[in-house]
């Protein structure tokens, strides 16, 4: 089983969506972790997404793309809700897709908790000068929480787990995750990011292939017996492909495939969206729809081809 939200009189409950799956532990979501096994599966499609972002408009070509694909089952690796224009629709478009996980992302904390990334305070203090970047960045995370707030989406956020895991009908295990195994932020997955400390980052998850998000940045690597794959973003682009990626898994018993996607979207409706919807750094999040936050080539060694 997972859980998706349905709407009744305006409010999110939570239901159960029972998939042709074997669970294998609870997947409750105040758990923090989810686990299904998929040997008795003759074959299926696992799409896995990350980084939304709010960004409903992009979600919805992602979707359209999977389904087009034969998509059976969909995770969400977090950062769901901050740093965009649409949280509530985007996480009302998300829920209600069947055969859904979702994981908790570093971003989708920091709504829920009160967690900040920096500058702290204690930095403010001695920089007064970072008293502008910390206003902002408090504006923004206060902004999305008002929101999820007034449509009652907080306690549901703040219950996702941090891990999915499955086994694929060949046997191969995989972990999904926002940022690396265990942590939902830090350096993650990156097509540059040197083979030691990756190994390092990888050891003991008890996985044949880690998927992942955080970064921005698709990668699909081997570091040793594990396949460590970035999904790349479905906004907030920081490469020079301003499509969203995301990645399909094809599986049976005979063996598995990881396939990259891109994705292209109308990035004018987004930043139409941005203009209108009271967010309190519009600016910042049109920059990232114009191309003008790239920082990465998308086509670099360790980085997949599509």
């Amino acid at each position: 089983m997972t859980y998706r939200q349905s709407q009744k009189d305006g409010l999110p409950r939570t239901v159960k969506v029972v998939q042709q799956l074997h669970v294998a532990e609870s997947a409750h979501v105040s758990n923090k972790s989810f686990s299904t096994i998929l040997s008795n599966v003759q074959a299926m499609k696992l799409g896995l997404i990350s980084d939304v972002h709010g960004n409903r408009i992009a979600l919805e070509a992602v979707l359209a793309d999977g389904r087009s694909q034969g998509v059976d089952a969909w995770w969400a690796l977090g950062d769901l809700v901050a740093i965009g224009p649409d949280p509530v629709p985007t996480l009302e478009l998300l829920t209600s897709v069947t055969n859904l996980h979702v994981t908790q992302g570093n971003t989708d904390r920091y709504v829920v908790s009160g967690d900040r990334p920096p500058p702290y305070p204690e930095e403010v203090a001695a920089k007064p000068e970072l008293l502008g970047l910390f206003a902002t960045v408090e504006g923004s995370f206060a902004w999305t929480r008002g929101a999820l707030a007034s449509h009652g989406w907080l306690d549901w956020l703040a219950e996702l787990p941090l891990e999915s895991r499955t086994t694929l009908p060949d046997g191969t295990r995989v972990l999904g995750v926002h940022a690396s195994p265990g942590r939902d932020d830090g350096a993650g997955i990156t097509p540059d990011r040197p083979d030691p400390e990756l190994r390092a980052v990888l050891a003991g998850a008890a996985a044949d292939v880690v998927c992942a998000g955080h970064t921005h940045r698709p990668a699909d690597r081997q570091i040793g017996p594990v396949r460590a794959v970035n999904l790349g973003s479905v906004s907030n682009p920081i490469t020079d492909d301003l499509r969203a990626s995301y990645v399909i898994i094809h599986a049976d018993r005979q063996g598995h495939q990881v396939e990259h996607r891109r994705v292209g979207y109308d990035h004018a409706a987004v930043l139409e969206r941005v203009a209108r919807c009271g967010y309190p750094d519009a600016e910042y999040l049109a920059s990232f729809q114009r191309g003008e936050r790239i920082q990465f080539s998308a086509r670099q060694s360790g980085a997949p081809a599509v």
